[in-house]
């Protein structure tokens, strides 16, 4: 399920040249920027900064802070789960791309939860798969 991000990259992604997936990516300008773009063609970004992040609990706090997850988020694999396939908190939009930085090192650091968080991206874009509204994830090289 994951690979590379197809050479059309980010635009090919946004007008959906590119099929939803997760996909590792080398970001050829700054993950910031790439979130302004998507949310200029109505796709809903967010960042996710794992730089630093070690553990399941690390992972989930920051998930929780960076991602904005709701109050009724439980600090759990199954609420994470649950938040990425029901995303109504994050208002209506195109498509949903998740930008996530530092993931080679949390997987390095922790590859048995990196595995799950990594099945918990690819059954939410399988989730969105199917709507209007796409959902895609890109693991960012890290730097």
């Amino acid at each position: 399920m994951t690979g590379l991000l197809p050479a059309a990259g980010i635009p090919g992604l946004l007008t959906g040249a590119v099929a939803p997936g997760v996909y590792h990516w080398h970001p050829p300008v700054s993950v910031p920027r790439t979130a302004h773009h998507a949310a200029e063609a109505g796709w809903r970004p967010a960042v996710l900064n794992l730089h630093g992040v070690t553990d399941k609990d690390s992972f989930l706090a920051r998930c929780a802070a960076d991602l904005e997850l709701p109050d009724w988020f439980g600090h759990n694999w199954d609420a994470l789960a649950d938040c990425l396939t029901d995303l109504s908190w994050w208002g209506e939009a195109r498509g949903y791309l998740l930008l996530v930085e530092g993931w080679a090192a949390f997987r390095t650091a922790a590859p048995e939860d990196a595995a799950v968080a990594a099945d918990i991206f690819a059954e939410s874009v399988n989730h969105w798969a199917g709507g209007g509204s796409p959902m895609t994830v890109l693991l960012a090289a890290d730097s």
